[in-house]
């Protein structure tokens, strides 16, 4: 059965989550809400880190597009801001290693670590535009971490980076063949002697200079998304031509 796979590596305090969600790792709302579900166990727990990894070739093909339906996406688009913020919200070290495909709201949930590992042949991108959307966690989380001219790259353009590209825009941290055991070996060198509580105060210091701006960025993002993209003629055109295989028929309004 697919699903959230979670594994606690005792010697390191290091709560190790795997993405399980069939072909792709598409995150539908159970997905989303499996996520949510494993940030507020480990906001309980005692741990030292939080690695995001994932089953199967690819990290994620994004979000689910049939949950961006405008009947649907009311409901979809909150929870998956939420798990944004819990996740930050949560004073500790995340790190996320990526294989194969990392995309839309795949690479959403990846620019919530502080640090990213990717094998040789990941592929990263927000193709939200293709659709005639957006991505409000990556337009809020990208420049911050890449600046905002590739940001905007990237959210405009809806292509993809293959590794190179992305360690040299510092979009992840390193290449290995095996990124969650990379990740790991930084755990136990960098992290593994350090305090607990020391260990949580600094993560929390670290998020400070930007994370309010995150989450006030984030609401208005969300409001115009929701308000202001889905009252669009385009945007409904976008999602329903690709769940039907066609072209899109844009009417530029």
């Amino acid at each position: 059965m697919s699903g959230l796979k979670i594994e606690r590596l005792a010697d390191l305090d290091l709560l190790h989550l795997k993405l399980d969600f069939g072909k792709g790792n598409i995150l539908d709302v159970a997905a989303i809400e499996a996520l949510r579900q494993a940030v507020r166990d480990a906001s309980n727990d005692h741990l030292r880190a939080l690695l995001i990894d994932h089953t199967g070739p690819h990290f994620s093909f994004g979000a689910s597009v049939e949950d961006h339906l405008p009947e649907r996406v009311d409901d979809m688009l909150p929870r998956f801001h939420a798990l944004a913020r819990e996740t930050l919200a949560l004073d500790l070290p995340i790190l996320c290693a990526v294989r194969g495909q990392c995309l839309g709201g795949g690479l959403e949930v990846a620019l919530l670590a502080d640090r990213v590992i990717a094998s040789p042949e990941a592929r990263f991108g927000q193709p939200e535009i293709q659709l005639s959307v957006f991505a409000p966690v990556a337009s809020a989380l990208l420049p911050h971490r890449i600046g905002s001219r590739r940001a905007a790259d990237l959210l405009l353009s809806g292509r993809t980076l293959d590794a190179e590209r992305a360690l040299a825009w510092e979009l992840i941290d390193g290449i290995a063949d095996d990124p969650a055991a990379e990740s790991i070996e930084w755990v136990r060198q960098h992290l593994a002697a350090r305090s607990l509580a020391a260990l949580g105060l600094a993560t929390r210091a670290a998020r400070a200079a930007w994370l309010p701006h995150f989450e006030q960025t984030l609401e208005g993002l969300e409001r115009l998304y929701l308000d202001d993209l889905m009252s669009t003629e385009d945007a409904a055109e976008g999602i329903q031509a690709f769940l039907e295989r066609r072209h899109p028929v844009w009417k530029d309004r």
